[in-house]
């Protein structure tokens, strides 16, 4: 694994986005892997080490988590300002096409890129995500995404657990590592690793849902759908839309599992391997 940053542009001036990246860097064969509203890149260690033998994979943290800048005016934290510097990070890559492997947030960036005429998305992976997000479920979120600072790591692992519990199936190693880098030491405490004002600007925005139906409709890459059944993000009635339009759609259902899947998990991680070699 290699960590490197690029350059992105705001109207408040430049800002780095941090970047890890696995794999031969020569291989033309490349994953970008981009997480959810409130997370980072290191989301996606398990399954990038696994990946690396077969892709060059890029896992980034978006503009105000992990190890990139927070924007100095958070009214740039919006799908513009990350899809810029997505972009940028292509660039960066030297590369003509990329697969793409998207969670939540990341999910809904991958379908507004892949939906562009001559689009260098050319496969795309959505872990429990849609073109549709209720205002319900964004309030949710928002919600959970209010400062909060533990006394120990002990505790901000509960925390966690508490908001996730998609991820009860995970090892203890594993929880160990969402913890590690999914928060950070400041002076009252441990905290959530990404800019607060990133769920301000998630709870002022929450009172429409997302609809993106029409760039779902211009999608024509290969796609595969990872759906947590019991998801409130995304819905059964959204699935079968999805379905209903793209009759192609790969779908990969998980009972009983709630926003957001690990893909931490062997399972996961293979049935995502063998799609991939597939299509």
């Amino acid at each position: 694994m290699r960590t490197d940053y690029v350059l992105g542009l705001s109207t408040a001036g430049y800002h780095k986005m941090a970047y890890r990246e696995w794999g031969h860097p020569d291989n033309e064969r490349v994953l970008v892997c981009v997480h959810g509203l409130a997370r980072n890149g290191r989301d996606f260690d398990d399954i990038a080490k696994a990946l690396s033998r077969h892709y060059r994979v890029i896992c980034p943290d978006i503009v105000g988590r992990g190890e990139s800048d927070w924007l100095k005016d958070p009214t740039g934290y919006t799908f513009a300002q990350y899809l810029s510097d997505i972009m940028s990070l292509l660039a960066r890559l030297n590369v003509k096409e990329v697969d793409w492997l998207g969670t939540s947030m990341g999910g809904l960036l991958g379908i507004m890129l892949a939906a562009y005429p001559n689009s260098p998305i050319k496969r795309l992976i959505l872990n429990d995500v849609g073109p549709f997000v209720s205002k319900e479920a964004l309030k949710r979120i928002g919600e959970y995404l209010k400062p909060s600072w533990y006394e120990s790591v002990a505790d901000a692992k509960a925390a966690m657990q508490a908001n996730y519990p998609a991820l009860r199936y995970i090892r203890e190693e594993q929880w160990q590592h969402l913890v590690r880098y999914g928060y950070r030491l400041d002076s009252k405490g441990w905290t959530q690793h990404y800019d607060p004002a990133i769920g301000d600007m998630a709870r002022a925005n929450s009172s429409e849902d997302v609809d993106l139906w029409p760039f779902w409709q211009g999608i024509q890459c290969p796609q595969l759908l990872i759906w947590g059944e019991a998801s409130d993000v995304l819905t059964r009635d959204t699935v079968e839309q999805m379905q209903q339009l793209n009759p192609a759609l790969s779908l990969y259902a998980l009972p009983d599992i709630e926003h957001v899947p690990s893909l931490m998990e062997e399972e996961h991680i293979e049935t995502i391997t063998t799609w991939l070699r597939n299509n």
